[in-house]
């Protein structure tokens, strides 16, 4: 039995919808239980265990998240993503779980020229990277066969992201500016959900931290393109819009953004064979399906 925690944000939704189709057994919970109570947790664990189910692993969706706004309320930012993993670590060693944890890019400052592996020493620039870095810290500490999973430029159909503001944004204006100096890779929310399970199916799957995106290093400008280019064609946007490139310094921003937070998925694909899609497929299959769902 999984338990999802932050099982309706985009990657909680997400995961939840692969579980039902692999038939994987799971519950879920969101800000009805919350994290920073550790009495809460504990309860909902033993109102679980109570039913008759085993917890084996927590998979914790449950994040802090709004990267500007965290610079202006430091503590809710701090009490999310520090605190919040080590209480989930602490329920999961009192109970003989496994927990797995979504952390992020943001832990890096940017600084790179080659994708960043695991075990590359953290330098986090703002409040949101910072507090990351520490709850994947006080996390391992609890919690040592905890597994860390760090993701980056993450898109949905649940949810605020990227390829849905650009889409908004390209049906109803002449032309959109994009920043064209940061480079990462997007991912797909179903990429990763699915790469959560292979890893959760795994038997005596190795503690550690790993890093998960779809395949390829591109600029937000080359993303925004490809999302008009395949946008148009598929009828999802309805008119030409321009897309321009910008500098970071022309778009500011609250919170620096890495200049560079390609990860690289070697350790990933090695441990536990995932496989790592290429985003243009992927963005490809996403937008196919949106122009389905627009259709029916």
């Amino acid at each position: 039995m999984i338990w999802i925690i932050g099982n309706q944000g985009m990657l909680g939704k997400e995961l939840s919808d692969r579980c039902e189709a692999q038939g994987i057994r799971f519950v879920g919970t969101d800000r009805e239980v919350t994290i920073l109570e550790l009495d809460a947790l504990r309860h909902y664990a033993a109102a679980v265990r109570q039913s008759g189910e085993k917890l084996k692993w927590i998979i914790n969706c449950a994040a802090y998240t709004a990267v500007d706004k965290a610079e202006d309320e430091p503590e809710r930012c701090v009490a999310l993503n520090v605190r919040g993993p080590q209480n989930i670590g602490s329920i999961a060693h009192e109970i003989g779980a496994r927990v797995l944890h979504i952390s992020t890019d943001y832990v890096f400052s940017g600084d790179n020229t080659r994708p960043y592996r695991e075990d590359d020493p953290v330098a986090p620039i703002g409040v949101y990277g910072k507090s990351k870095a520490e709850g994947e810290m006080l996390l391992l500490g609890v919690c040592p066969d905890a597994i860390i999973v760090r993701t980056a430029w993450l898109y949905g159909k649940y949810g605020p992201n990227f390829v849905a503001t650009m889409l908004k944004l390209m049906n109803t204006r002449d032309s959109v500016g994009v920043v064209a100096d940061q480079k990462g890779s997007p991912t797909w929310a179903r990429d990763l959900a699915d790469a959560i399970l292979t890893i959760v199916r795994t038997p005596n799957a190795r503690a550690g931290i790993y890093h998960f995106t779809d395949e390829g290093e591109i600029t937000w400008f080359e993303f925004a393109k490809e999302i008009y280019a395949q946008g148009r064609r598929l009828g999802l946007i309805a008119h030409e819009c321009q897309v321009h490139p910008l500098t970071t310094s022309e778009y500011p921003t609250k919170a620096v953004r890495p200049a560079y937070s390609v990860l690289s998925k070697e350790k990933i694909k090695a441990t536990f064979g995932v496989l790592v899609p290429q985003w243009q497929e992927s963005l490809s299959r996403f937008l196919a399906e949106a122009a389905q769902r627009r259709w029916q």
